[in-house]
């Protein structure tokens, strides 16, 4: 879980949840639409994202936040997929930021349907940087996760 500020001001929240333990609401999605394993490996649920009001309107805010925020969790944390259940005008969004719609309609509820999207983390980290910093940041992460990725166990 993380939360977002500005000026010492609360003004959102999002949510981080490692997949395959039961812990996120995707996993029962998944498992009812067949996902492929090779997009559960190291999979996190991204969710519960919650912006006041007079935050929600700028794209370029809502991409900061998701950027800085997921590299947070990088930090802590090895991801490879990352995994979101949201309507099919958030999936829309998210497809700007790297995602990609697994199943439509993968669940409904009294408010209508919901899709489940899937992003791979390095199409993730590329479509969400905009500065030269923070490309330049992606590429030392992606290099690390690539030299991580050769070592013996």
């Amino acid at each position: 879980m993380g939360a977002f500020t500005r000026y010492g001001e609360y003004i959102g929240t999002i949510r981080y949840l490692p997949m395959n333990r039961g812990l996120a609401p995707c996993d029962k999605l998944v498992r009812q639409h067949k996902v492929p394993d090779k997009l559960l490996q190291e999979s996190w649920e991204v969710g519960r994202l919650v912006l006041a009001p007079q935050y929600r309107s700028g794209f370029d805010s809502l991409k900061r936040l998701l950027f800085l925020s997921f590299v947070d969790v990088l930090d802590e944390h090895r991801v490879d997929n990352l995994l979101a259940s949201c309507t099919p005008v958030l999936s829309r969004l998210y497809r700007r930021f790297g995602f990609s719609v697994l199943v439509k309609d993968a669940c409904e509820d009294a408010e209508g349907s919901y899709s489940l999207i899937h992003g791979h983390v390095p199409d993730v980290l590329r479509a969400l940087a905009t500065s030269d910093e923070e490309k330049a940041l992606v590429a030392r992460i992606l290099a690390v996760r690539h030299d991580t990725e050769a070592l013996p166990c």
